[in-house]
């Protein structure tokens, strides 16, 4: 069972959060804040496993409530792994796409994302998988390879990848879960995960984000492309 703390200012949409995952199965709703203060002090005492939390609130926001959150989490004398945050706003803007990753957020989606898709992001964080909506997921790596430059010879091999490693490595460049990748190869998400460990021994990578990063070096993924459709 994954234990979610649900953070958002405005009562009505964090009422709807909570009756959403409260419906999901495999989810517990074990509390709700309205703002960054609260947010931190029930995260220290509920100890959840995800933290829905909204960016732009009264007082602390988001951003700050995420730092002090997992600073307090790296503190603590405790066993438990730090909560996985997962920041969800209604602002597609870069500004606070680059704050979240810099406070430690294991993902970012957008208040229109669909409701399945936002039950599947906080099982994904819960198992430790980096999520972002494919549009942020996009926009942040055509950035990171505009500001970059030419990019140098890269030194793996994508020749070392089976088709079927290269094409859970696209789709996972393109922003898509785990469990996305899954239901269009048709394959279950233990075999999604064993492939893209492979990728990453091959590669000699050390995390998906360097994954993602690659894909794009080497050209596997074309900034603004297609989205990514499996061989049926």
């Amino acid at each position: 069972m994954t234990s979610v703390l649900v953070v958002d200012d405005q009562d009505l949409i964090r009422a709807g959060l909570v009756a959403l995952l409260r419906a999901a199965p495999g989810i517990e709703v074990v509390g709700e804040a309205s703002d960054g203060e609260s947010a931190v002090s029930c995260a220290a005492r509920l100890r959840p496993d995800v933290i829905l939390m909204d960016i732009r609130m009264p007082g602390m926001d988001g951003t700050v409530a995420t730092e002090r959150i997992l600073a307090d989490a790296a503190a603590a004398d405790s066993d438990a792994p730090p909560p996985r945050i997962l920041v969800l706003t209604t602002f597609d803007l870069d500004e606070y796409v680059y704050a979240a990753l810099r406070a430690g957020a294991s993902g970012f989606l957008l208040k229109d994302t669909g409701p399945q898709r936002l039950i599947d992001a906080v099982a994904a964080v819960a198992q430790g998988d980096l999520l972002f909506a494919p549009s942020v997921t996009r926009r942040l790596i055509e950035a990171y390879v505009t500001c970059a430059g030419p990019a140098p010879e890269p030194a793996t091999d994508l020749d070392l990848l089976t088709a079927r490693e290269c094409e859970v490595l696209r789709m996972t460049a393109r922003g898509l879960s785990n469990a996305e990748i899954a239901e269009q190869l048709y394959i279950g998400e233990a075999t999604v995960k064993t492939h893209l460990n492979r990728t990453m021994s091959k590669l000699n990578l050390d995390s998906r984000a360097q994954a993602v990063v690659l894909a794009y070096e080497t050209g596997l993924v074309v900034p603004g492309g297609p989205a990514p459709r499996a061989d049926r």
